[in-house]
C-alpha cells in the first residue's frame, strides 16, 4: 500500500507517536525485536493508502504485547473502531468527574549583542487530563479577539491566535462558523489544541554579561540576571547557560544565589537558580584559566541560553473564560485550570 502524498508528513508523526507508546524507546533494536507488532500496527494504521486508526489508546485495546510477543483479540472488535467517536470508548465510568486544563506557553526570543530583540513569538498549547464518565460534550471559552468581535462584546484583554491546530475531537465546522470550541474529549491525557501568537515579547529574564579574555592567561565572566515579570510571580528551575572557550580550565565561581558548575563536555557554565522572584537581580562571576586563545575564530560566538518555568502566569494574557460540561446523566463535574509560561528557544548573543 502506498500512502498518498498529502498525508505523508502528518502520518509519519502519528507512526512515531504510536511506536514510542508501544516500545518506549524508538530505536533500530526495538523495531527489530518487535517486527511482528510493527507489521500489525502498520496494517491497522492505514488502509488503501489512507490513515485509519492512529490513536495508540484505541490500538492498545486490540493489539497488545508481552515482551516481543503479540496478542490479537479477534473475538470482539472494539466499538471505537466503528464508532463515529473513534478516539473515545463507550462505558467509561469515574467516581469523581473532573477535567484538568493546562495552558502552557513557550517563549521564543532572540536578543542581539546590543540588547535589541531581533525576533520573538509565543507558542501555546492547551492540554487536557479528562476523567469524565460516559460521552460528555465539552465547550471551551477563551478570550479570543475574533470571537469577541463576532459577538460585539466588550473586548477587554483579548488575544489573537494564529496557526491554530486542533485535536480531531474538535468540531471544526462549529469553530469556523462561530469560534465555539466544542468536542467530545478523549479519555485521559491529550493535547486539545496548539496556537502561535506573533507579538513582541519583552524577555522575562534579562541577561547582561561581561566576558574578558586575557591572552594566554585567563577569562573572567560576569553575568547579571534580572526577572522582568510581575513581583508576585516566581520562575522555577532557572538555568543560565554561558558558553566558555573549549580550552578553559581551573574553574572558580561566585554567585549571589544558586549554584554554578562547569560542564566541560559542552563548553558551558550552567548557573542554576531554583527560585527566581520577579523584579529581583542576581550575579554570577566565573574565573577560568586559559592556556591559549588561538582557536577563537574557529569556535565562533555561541549565545547565552536560558531555561525557566513560571507557574500561574501567561505572557500573552490568554484566559480560559469557561468550560461547560454536558452529559446526558446530568452529573456535575469540576474543571481545574493551570497556567504555565516556560522558555522555548531563548537566546541572548554576546559581544565576545
Amino acid at each position: 500500500m502506498q500512502l498518498h502524498t498529502p498525508f505523508k508528513s502528518l502520518f509519519s508523526v502519528f507512526v512515531v507517536d504510536v511506536f514510542t507508546e508501544y516500545f518506549k524507546e524508538l530505536e533500530e533494536e526495538s523495531i527489530q525485536d518487535n517486527f511482528v507488532v510493527v507489521y500489525e500496527l502498520l496494517d491497522e494504521l492505514m488502509d488503501f493508502g489512507f490513515p485509519q486508526t492512529t490513536d495508540s489508546k484505541i490500538l492498545q485495546e486490540y493489539i497488545t504485547q508481552e515482551g516481543a510477543k503479540l496478542e490479537v483479540a479477534k473475538t470482539k472488535v472494539p466499538t471505537t473502531v466503528t464508532n463515529a467517536v473513534s478516539w473515545r470508548s463507550e462505558g467509561i465510568k469515574y467516581k469523581k468527574n473532573e477535567v484538568f486544563i493546562d495552558v502552557i506557553e513557550s517563549i521564543n526570543v532572540l536578543v542581539n549583542a546590543n540588547g535589541s530583540v531581533m525576533s520573538s513569538d509565543i507558542v501555546g498549547s492547551i492540554k487536557l487530563k479528562t476523567m469524565l464518565s460516559g460521552m460528555p460534550e465539552l465547550r471551551l471559552g477563551l478570550n479570543d479577539r475574533v470571537l469577541f468581535a463576532l459577538t460585539g462584546r466588550d473586548k477587554g484583554k483579548t488575544v489573537v491566535m494564529e496557526d491554530v491546530k486542533f485535536h480531531q475531537c474538535v468540531r471544526l465546522s462549529r469553530f469556523e462558523n462561530d469560534r465555539t470550541i466544542s468536542f467530545i474529549p478523549p479519555d485521559g491525557e491529550s493535547e486539545l489544541m496548539s496556537y502561535r501568537i506573533n507579538t513582541h515579547v519583552k524577555p522575562l529574564i534579562w541577561i547582561e554579561s561581561i566576558i574578558e579574555k586575557f591572552s594566554h592567561s585567563r577569562v573572567e565572566i560576569m553575568v547579571k540576571a534580572k526577572g522582568q515579570f510581575k513581583k508576585q510571580s516566581v520562575a522555577n528551575n532557572v538555568e543560565v547557560r554561558v558558553p566558555v572557550p573549549s580550552d578553559a580550565d581551573s574553574p572558580k565561581f561566585k554567585t549571589s544565589t544558586g549554584n554554578a558548575k562547569y560542564v566541560p563536555e559542552k563548553n558551558l557554565v550552567v548557573w542554576t537558580i531554583k527560585s527566581f522572584p520577579g523584579g529581583k537581580e542576581f550575579l554570577m562571576r566565573a574565573h577560568f584559566g586559559l592556556p591559549s586563545v588561538e582557536n577563537d575564530e574557529l569556535e565562533g560566538k555561541p549565545p547565552i541560553t536560558v531555561k525557566f518555568e513560571i507557574p500561574y502566569f501567561t505572557v500573552s494574557g490568554i484566559q480560559v473564560r469557561y468550560m461547560k460540561i454536558i452529559e446526558k446523566s446530568g452529573y456535575q463535574a469540576l474543571p481545574w485550570v493551570r497556567y504555565i509560561t516556560q522558555s522555548g528557544d531563548y537566546q541572548l548573543r554576546t559581544n565576545v
